[in-house]
C-alpha cells in the first residue's frame, strides 16, 4: 500500500531534525594554521677587507717639453720618435758656428784682457800708473771670463739634450727649421712611463664617510704608502702588476665635488699610456666586526628602501629596516639594522607575515628552498 504525500512529508521532516538533533553535541572549529617553513642564515661579524671601486685615467711619471734655449737651424735629428731616450742623450744639433764663433771670439777677449790686467799688476808694484787704471784693467779681465763663460753655455745650448729618461714624442720641427730661444712650440716632449701616475677620482662624500669610519673604529686603515691597488682596463682585463698609493689630494674640485688620489704603478712593458681610462680598485681598510647579509635576505619596501626579514623571539617573523652601503661578492654589507646572531630568512619571506610564527630551516643558498631537517619535511 503506497504512503499518502502529507505522510511522506512528515517522515522526512522528522528525519532532518533528528539529524540536526545528533550534531548539536559537536562545535565546528577553524583549522589550525600550520607555520611555514622559512630558510635562515644566522649572522656572524668577521673580519672584512674592504675595496673601492673607482675611475681613474694614467699620467706620466715625469713631462719634459724641450724648447731650445738659443736661436739657430736644426742640422740634424739625433733621436727616433717614439723611441726610449736617456737623462742626458743628444736630440737635436742647432748650428753651432755662429756660437762657436763668439766663443773663440771671447776666448780672445779673455787673453788680451788678461795680459792687461797682469802687466798692470807690475806696473801697480811701480808705483807706475794710477790705482784707478788697474782696477778698470781687473774689472775687464772679470767681465772677459764672464763673456767666456756665457758663450760656452750657449755653444753647449746647440746640442739640445733630454733632461730625463722617457718616450720620446713626434717632434714638432725638421732639419732645416729655424728655432728660437725660449719659444712656444716644444721641440718635442719627453715623457717618463715607467712608473706611471693612476690618477683616481672620489667623491668627498665618500672620503668624509671613510673618515669617519676610521674615527669611529668600524674600519682600520693602512698608511698611503702601504695601500695596493689594483687595475682593470678599457677592455675589461686586470693589469697584472699591483700599484701603491701615494697620497690624496687636499683641494676638492668645485665643480665635481671629488678629490684626486695618485697611485704609482709599474710599467716595464709599456702598457699602460698616458690619458687611459682604467677603473682602480682601492684597498680602504678592514672592517673588523663587519655584518655581511646575503642579497637575496634583503628586500626592498614600496619606498625602495632596503628591509629584511629576521626570526626573532618564539620563532616570530619581524621585519626590520636596514641600510646597506655596498655588495661585496653576493652579500650586502650591513651597516645598520641586524646585527651577529640575527636569524635572517632569505628563502620563503612571501610566506611570512609580522608577528606570526615560522619554521625556521637552515637555508640551502645553492637551491631555491630550505634545507631540511632530518625527518622533516619543507610545506609545498
Amino acid at each position: 500500500m503506497r504512503p499518502r504525500p502529507a505522510a511522506f512529508a512528515l517522515v522526512l521532516a522528522a528525519a532532518a531534525f533528528a539529524g540536526g538533533l545528533s550534531g548539536c553535541g559537536r562545535t565546528s572549529a577553524p583549522p589550525r594554521r600550520v607555520p611555514p617553513v622559512v630558510g635562515i642564515v644566522t649572522l656572524q661579524p668577521r673580519a672584512v677587507a674592504l675595496t673601492g671601486d673607482l675611475p681613474g685615467r694614467t699620467s706620466p711619471y715625469a713631462v719634459a717639453q724641450i724648447i731650445p734655449q738659443v736661436t739657430g737651424i736644426i742640422q740634424k735629428l739625433l733621436f727616433v720618435q717614439g723611441s726610449n731616450v736617456k737623462a742626458g742623450q743628444a736630440l737635436y744639433q742647432i748650428d753651432p758656428a755662429p756660437y762657436q764663433a763668439t766663443y773663440d771670439s771671447a776666448i780672445a777677449a779673455l787673453a788680451s784682457a788678461k795680459a792687461l790686467a797682469e802687466r798692470y799688476a807690475n806696473l801697480m808694484k811701480q808705483h807706475a800708473i794710477a790705482e784707478q787704471d788697474y782696477d778698470n784693467a781687473v774689472a775687464s779681465y772679470k767681465e772677459a771670463v764672464a763673456t767666456v763663460e756665457t758663450a760656452r753655455i750657449n755653444l753647449g745650448y746647440t746640442l739640445v739634450r733630454s733632461p730625463i729618461r722617457g718616450r720620446a714624442g713626434i717632434s714638432n720641427v725638421t732639419v732645416g727649421a729655424l728655432v728660437t730661444a725660449d719659444q712656444t712650440t716644444a721641440l718635442t716632449t719627453i715623457q717618463t712611463l715607467n712608473p706611471i701616475y693612476v690618477d683616481i677620482v672620489q667623491s668627498s662624500t665618500q672620503l668624509l664617510e671613510l673618515e669617519q669610519a676610521v674615527t669611529n673604529g668600524t674600519l682600520s686603515r693602512k698608511m698611503p704608502s702601504e695601500t695596493k691597488v689594483t687595475l682593470v682596463l678599457e677592455d675589461g682585463t686586470t693589469y697584472p702588476l699591483k700599484g701603491t698609493l701615494q697620497f690624496t689630494d687636499v683641494t676638492v674640485d668645485q665643480t665635481t665635488g671629488a678629490v684626486t688620489l695618485r697611485a704609482l704603478f709599474p710599467n716595464p712593458d709599456g702598457v699602460l699610456l698616458p690619458g687611459m681610462y682604467v677603473r682602480a680598485a682601492v684597498s680602504e681598510g678592514i672592517a673588523p666586526h663587519a655584518i655581511l647579509a646575503p642579497q637575496q635576505g634583503i628586500i626592498r619596501d614600496i619606498r625602495g628602501l632596503p628591509t629584511a626579514w629576521v626570526v626573532g623571539r618564539n620563532d616570530k617573523a619581524e621585519l626590520r629596516d636596514v641600510k646597506v652601503s655596498r655588495a661585496i661578492g653576493n652579500d650586502w654589507l650591513v651597516t645598520s639594522g641586524l646585527v651577529g646572531g640575527d636569524r635572517l630568512i632569505v628563502q620563503g619571506t612571501q610566506k611570512v607575515q609580522a608577528g606570526l610564527p615560522v619554521r625556521p630551516l637552515v637555508a640551502n643558498l645553492a637551491t631555491s628552498s630550505p634545507a631540511p631537517a632530518a625527518g622533516s619535511q619543507p610545506e609545498n
